[in-house]
């Protein structure tokens, strides 16, 4: 295995933690103002990833910072061509890092709400225009032979990139919902509980109809590359649907988890040995040959990289270990 194919795994891998974390995180967020009606209720569900919302954005960050050092070409092309997209995203992100922080400054209900519903579009926006990304990724968009994108924002925003990102919000909305059956009790349960299966159907209608517009748009099934992976995240999505129904919900999220994981590995796989694809003429594409950094740098940063990442992904998994409990609450606590 080269050093290009092992960073391209290490990003892909990357951007699977982050979408996998990330993904019930807003979903969390664009639950909370449907599954929690009173004040003391939203301080719950918003408790249960209080902890550990700002660790998940930092996988978007490494694996940012990943792509960069070893795909700088990628990076350049991607960042620029998508920049009036990613900074609508950024700025969502930051408004909704405030709310987390702001919500709690003021008694006042109108306050309270304004940040609430500011967690909701801060997880909304994100969601959809990750899943907008992805779908102009699998799809092409106009790169030159300078690596440069050349349409601006509107071809971005055609109906197959739109539907992609409308997977994202379903598939994380579902992932928030099953997450939050694992971490609240009471009339919260009760709600999250009953909306997870409608959540599971409005999902697997809109992949479903991704997954075939895709086969007939892309050419990301030729081969078992993309199609295996493909394979098991229906599987998985099926299977979360059944153990949602028989109230399995800690196994629901499991599957659910694998969706999102087999979706990635999908998208990944079936753009190998290619990270972004030209539509105006394939001999442009960018390729992990081509956008690639040098080799020296490739092995640096691979001795960087394997020093640091398990130092924080052991970071991480202590800090869901010792949050792992339910969030209950009474009129005057909260309790973990």
């Amino acid at each position: 295995m080269t050093l290009n194919t092992l960073w391209f795994i290490l990003v892909a891998v990357l951007f699977t933690g982050f979408f996998f974390l990330e993904g019930f995180d807003y979903g969390v967020g664009m639950l909370l103002p449907f599954m929690a009606r009173k004040d003391n209720e939203r301080r719950v569900v918003i408790n249960t990833i209080g902890p550990v919302w700002d660790g998940n954005e930092v996988w978007m960050i490494t694996a940012g910072g990943a792509l960069f050092a070893s795909f700088p070409n990628v990076y350049a092309t991607l960042f620029s061509g998508f920049y009036l997209a990613l900074t609508l995203m950024l700025v969502a992100l930051i408004l909704r890092g405030v709310a987390f922080e702001f919500r709690n400054k003021s008694e006042s209900k109108v306050w309270r709400s304004l940040w609430d519903w500011a967690i909701f579009s801060g997880s909304l926006v994100p969601a959809l225009l990750w899943g907008v990304t992805v779908g102009n990724l699998l799809r092409g968009f106009a790169i030159g032979p300078d690596m440069n994108y050349y349409g601006g924002l509107l071809p971005l925003l055609n109906p197959y990139a739109i539907l992609g990102g409308l997977v994202f919000v379903s598939l994380f909305m579902m992932h928030g919902a099953n997450f939050l059956t694992r971490k609240t009790t009471g009339v919260i349960l009760e709600r999250v509980q009953r909306m997870a299966f409608p959540a599971w159907i409005a999902a697997t209608v809109v992949t479903l109809a991704f997954v075939v517009w895709t086969y007939f748009a892309t050419d990301i099934f030729s081969g078992l590359k993309g199609l295996l992976p493909a394979v098991m995240a229906a599987v998985s999505l099926l299977t979360t649907g059944w153990l949602i129904r028989i109230n399995k919900t800690g196994w629901a999220f499991i599957t659910g988890s694998l969706t999102i994981v087999f979706a990635t590995a999908m998208v990944f796989a079936g753009l190998y040995p290619r990270i972004l694809i030209s539509s105006l003429d394939p001999a442009f594409n960018l390729t992990i040959i081509n956008a690639a950094s040098s080799p020296y740098t490739l092995k640096v940063i691979s001795i960087v990289a394997a020093v640091f990442v398990p130092i924080v992904l052991i970071y991480q998994i202590w800090t869901y270990w010792i949050f792992r409990k339910r969030v209950e609450t009474t009129s005057e606590k909260l309790v973990y």
